[in-house]
Parts: structure tokens; C-alpha cells; sequence
């Protein structure tokens, strides 16, 4: 019987100080075990030596690959376009700054092979800067207050999901995707997983706080009804305020 296929999408941008490292622990944890993988880096358009890096490791382990953006289309799309690629049985998405950690892979595979279709990390705590506490919780407040998307608190970017799971995301055809909520809305049969973060590895967060509004506005806008209400009630208002225009006009 052959080995179940396990791909793992890593989207990088500006990582050079870190993606080295980062394969260096995966194979460290997934060659003992009974299985095939694959790694598939999506470049979001970086311009130091991340793509070179990977490339140059590509060239002797062909279970390494690379898809490169012609310029930075944003993380969402970045998954996206890995989630397309990969071919494995299991996708495991994962950033390559070692916060989630490689030696968690095995707990998600067992996890998962319980039967469910999705399994999401949940850190047991956050270690990052102050600044960077403080923006991911007016973040997840905003997504929460908002969207009504029962996302997990202290969600990771660690996820595993089975190959029919990858199949209906990907029948999502939003340009401004927001993870998340496709994760979420795409149901089926799903679990978490309470997993230790590590220090950030190398480098700094790209996902800053402009970012993290601009992807707040998007998912406001795509699952929430609060868009609609605002604008039926404008429109309300407009029109009670044209229709006693009318009557003034009248009267005069």
C-alpha cells in the first residue's frame, strides 16, 4: 500500500533569514516517518534571496518546490495558489518563520486520520511583541464583532485538511479572499489542535496593521450583513429626507 502524500504550503515573502532553517526541520521530522512529502513555497514577490535559496535547494531534492507571483498579490492569494498546486492526500499549511513549529506536524497527521476533514492550531499562547498582541486582538474583535464567523480563539496559521476539503476551497472564486472565512464556511467534519508557538525564528511580521485592517474591511464586506443594513439604511433616510423636501416645496 503506498504512503499517504502529505504537501505542505508555505507561502514566504522576504524570508531569507529563515526559510534555510525551516527545511532543514521539516526534513528533520518528516524523513524517519512512513510517508511521502512534498514542500511547495509560493514567493509573494520577494526581491532578496528567498527564491534563490530554494532553488538552489530545489535542484537536489525534488520534493521541494517553488511557485513564484510575478509581483506581491498578498498572502491570501499566495495560499491559494498553493493549495491549486499541491497534490498531496494531506495539505499542511504552515508559515516559515518557526512560530508553529515542524515538531507538530506529527500530532496534526494524527489528528487528522481520526476522521476529520480540518484540523486547526490553536496556540496555548501568543509570543510576539506587545504592538503585535495588541493589533492581532483589535483584529480578531473587528472579524468577530462583525462577520459572526465562529473562528476559534487563538487560531495559528498551522492547519491540516484532507485533499477533499482543498478541493471545495478552492471552488471559491473571490479575488479578495479572506482565509478564514472560506475555511470556515466550507464546513465538513473539523477539530482543533492546542499546539505551542516558539519565538519568531528570524526577520519580523509582514503582516502588519495596515494589513491586517485592509484584510479585516474584506471580510466585513463578504460575511457580514453589516454593509447591507448600513446602506438600506442610508438609502431609507435619503428618501424620508427627499420626500419632506417634496412637502416643504409644496407648502411654499
Amino acid at each position: 500500500m503506498t504512503a499517504p502524500l502529505l504537501s505542505l504550503v508555505v507561502p514566504v515573502y522576504f524570508e531569507e533569514d529563515c526559510v534555510t532553517e525551516f527545511i532543514a526541520q521539516v526534513q528533520r521530522v518528516l524523513d524517519p516517518m512512513d510517508l511521502r512529502y512534498e514542500i511547495v513555497f509560493v514567493d509573494d514577490g520577494s526581491t532578496d534571496r528567498t527564491c534563490e535559496i530554494i532553488r538552489g535547494t530545489a535542484h537536489s531534492d525534488e520534493r521541494i518546490k517553488l511557485i513564484e507571483l510575478s509581483y506581491n498579490h498578498g498572502k491570501q492569494a499566495a495560499v491559494t495558489a498553493g493549495i491549486r498546486h499541491a497534490r498531496g492526500d494531506y495539505l499542511l499549511y504552515m508559515d516559515p518563520d518557526l512560530q508553529d513549529p515542524p515538531d507538530e506536524i506529527p500530532r496534526f497527521l494524527a489528528k487528522i486520520e481520526e476522521g476529520y476533514d480540518l484540523v486547526f492550531g490553536i496556540r496555548s499562547e501568543k509570543k510576539d511583541s506587545l504592538v503585535n498582541r495588541l493589533t492581532s486582538s483589535v483584529f480578531w474583535y473587528i472579524l468577530d464583532k462583525f462577520t459572526g464567523l465562529k473562528i476559534p480563539k487563538g487560531l495559528a496559521v498551522m492547519r491540516i485538511f484532507n485533499r477533499k476539503f482543498a478541493d471545495q476551497f478552492l471552488l471559491y472564486g473571490e479575488q479578495n479572499r479572506f482565509i478564514e472565512g472560506i475555511f470556515m464556511h466550507v464546513g465538513m467534519k473539523a477539530s482543533t489542535l492546542t499546539i505551542r508557538q516558539q519565538e519568531r525564528y528570524a526577520g519580523v511580521s509582514k503582516f502588519n496593521f495596515r494589513r491586517k485592517l485592509n484584510l479585516a474591511y474584506d471580510a466585513i464586506l463578504d460575511y457580514s450583513e453589516l454593509p447591507l443594513k448600513l446602506a438600506v439604511r442610508l438609502g431609507v433616510s435619503l428618501s424620508m429626507l427627499g420626500f419632506l423636501a417634496i412637502v416643504v416645496v409644496a407648502v411654499l
